[in-house]
């Protein structure tokens, strides 16, 4: 079988292992001189990782960059599927640091595909000259804090001691395969999303499955249904999809958004979401039925997340308002998909809209009017085994040529689990929130100083770079104010990470946050703790928190010397 594991990946540590330093290294251990000394090691090159190597370098840190991958991008580097796309606006998802940059890149289209994403970053990469700093093929297999730094180990051999290890491996890291009977047995091709071959795959004529209808596999299923000779779509939860409605950005769209830079700067960096999207100005019910209808036509062709961020203001709020605009959709559905039965299939029956990340489309739901394409409802017909030549359910089975896993990700906190991170007394990072995620700010947790985790758990619910983007910032003025206050030591007080912690668990179930089914509890993956992995109270708190933060002289921080013999400063 030719299958692509999630092991491969970025940042799927190793067993654990300690490496704690001795007065006599092990003989499989480099000595002092064979280790890289380094200012700021970070983990990561997506957008998140890329921005915090120019801030830590431009701020006067040596600076270095792993990366497991061959390339630049992140999630973008291997989500490489076809149809791979932004569902956020490629202007507002780009950086906003340089007025030039933004300026000499031209988007082709307002959602931007997986090959243009790419060229972007490695032209942001050349551009400011960052490839320099970065380390390809180096899997990070450990990471142990000792003695005031870091000492962190790659797989390709390398290993550095660092004042300061900031992990930016983001939140959709980690593939997630269900366990599967005789997964190992299929002998066609066998590919996840998130892990797809830079090779490209041949689908033409090929009998294909799809299994789930989550952001991944609602983008790569009519991409291929004009290819392949048959698709079958495994369908364990619909979803409440809406049109992405992109197009090419035309030259008059282009001039505006160069001679506008400045004031979308200011909206992107203020927004709660982080888009342009200006909100609605009423509420459902102050409009009659009809004018109702006619302003959810008006949502249904607007692009992206503005079916969020611009409906009625009380769409998240009130059931009344979210079960109305849930009756449109599905009138839609119905009339696009001219089988009832599977219309009723694509229907989603036991979440509202916003309970879970809604994908945006483009040509979903008439690819199941093709004569080639077959759903199958999951919940009625369970998987039971994978066999040698396809997929076998409780209503018997079919063959395949290639399958396709789009099962999504270990959310959130996959990635970080998952490399051997040991803080203060060798605890392991994994058994610190063996409960679920720790943090201040989720940029930081108790126990582990100097280690940073922007774009983490406790992360962004919206346009994800401005938000990571304000971590960075933060981040790395931090280490700025430690190090012009003569410190080299930071950790967050267990005070401040409890207030945060408990904030995130409080609001994590109150209107507009997500519910609990979805994947942003980790409800997805099987034995893993039922916590919130956003921040559930939005980058508005975000904002006030890091206002107080300065405000007090960081407070909520223990700030010490190597050379102490105890951490000065508060306790938080």
């Amino acid at each position: 079988m030719q299958d692509v594991r999630a092991d491969d990946i970025a940042l799927n540590g190793s067993s654990p292992r300690s490496l704690m330093t001795s007065p006599e290294p092990a003989p499989d251990e480099p000595s002092d001189d064979d280790v890289v000394d380094v200012d700021v090691l970070v983990v990561g090159a997506g957008i998140t990782g890329l921005y915090q190597l120019y801030r830590a370098r431009e701020a006067g840190f040596s600076s270095q960059l792993l990366e497991a991958g061959d390339g630049v991008g992140g999630t973008w580097y291997w989500n490489r599927y076809p149809g791979a796309r932004f569902d956020s606006e490629s202007y507002t998802y780009g950086y906003l640091f340089s007025k030039d940059l933004f300026e000499e890149w031209e988007w082709r289209e307002h959602f931007a595909e997986q090959p243009e994403i790419e060229r972007y970053l490695n032209h942001v990469v050349d551009r400011f000259d960052l490839r320099r700093h970065i380390r390809f093929g180096a899997k990070v297999t450990s990471a142990v804090y000792d003695a005031g730094a870091w000492r962190v180990v790659a797989g390709d051999g390398t290993t550095y001691r660092a004042q300061y290890f900031i992990a930016a491996t983001g939140v959709l890291s980690v593939p997630y395969y269900p366990e599967v009977p005789g997964r190992e047995n299929f002998r066609g091709e066998s590919y996840h999303t998130g892990l797809w071959p830079a090779a490209p795959v041949d689908f033409a004529d090929k009998r294909v499955a799809v299994i789930g209808t989550g952001s991944s596999g609602v983008q790569i299923i009519p991409a291929i249904a004009g290819t392949v000779a048959s698709l079958t779509v495994y369908q364990r939860t619909a979803n409440w999809c809406t049109p992405l409605n992109n197009a090419p950005i035309t030259p008059d769209e282009q001039a505006e958004l160069r001679a506008g830079f400045e004031a979308m700067c200011e909206t992107l960096n203020t927004s709660p979401s982080g888009f342009l999207h200006l909100a609605h100005d009423r509420a459902t019910f102050e409009d009659t039925k009809e004018e109702r209808w006619a302003f959810y036509d008006k949502m249904w062709s607007s692009p992206g997340f503005s079916k969020l961020t611009s409906n009625y203001s009380d769409l998240l709020m009130d059931e009344a308002a979210n079960a109305e605009w849930c009756t449109f959709v599905s009138e839609k559905i119905r009339s696009i998909v001219a089988d009832p039965k599977t219309a009723e299939k694509l229907i989603p029956d036991e979440h509202r809209f916003g309970e879970k990340r809604p994908p945006f489309v483009t040509g979903y739901f008439e690819v199941y009017n093709n004569p080639n394409v077959d759903l199958v409802d999951l919940r009625r017909t369970p998987i039971l085994r994978m066999t040698d030549n396809g997929i076998e359910t409780s209503d018997g089975v079919r063959e395949f040529d290639i399958v396709v896993w789009a099962t999504g990700f270990d959310f959130g906190t996959g990635a970080l689990a998952r490399m051997d991170i040991r803080g203060r007394d060798g605890v392991a990072l994994r058994d610190h929130w063996a409960d679920g995620p720790r943090t201040f700010l989720g940029i930081q947790t108790t126990g582990f100083p100097n280690f940073f985790f922007p774009g983490g758990p406790h992360a962004a619910a919206g346009n994800n770079p401005r938000y990571n983007g304000d971590q960075v910032d933060f981040v790395t003025d931090t280490l700025i104010y430690v190090r012009s206050h003569g410190f080299d030591v930071i950790e967050v007080g267990a005070a401040a990470e409890d207030k945060w912690t408990d904030m995130i668990d409080r609001w994590a179930t109150r209107a507009p946050s997500f519910g609990e089914s979805s994947y942003y509890f980790g409800s997805n993956i099987p034995g893993k703790p039922r916590k919130y992995l956003l921040n559930s109270a939005g980058r508005p708190k975000l904002f006030t928190e890091i206002a107080k933060v300065i405000e007090t002289d960081y407070q909520a921080f223990r700030l010490s010397r190597s050379s102490d013999p105890a951490p000065l400063g508060a306790s938080g």
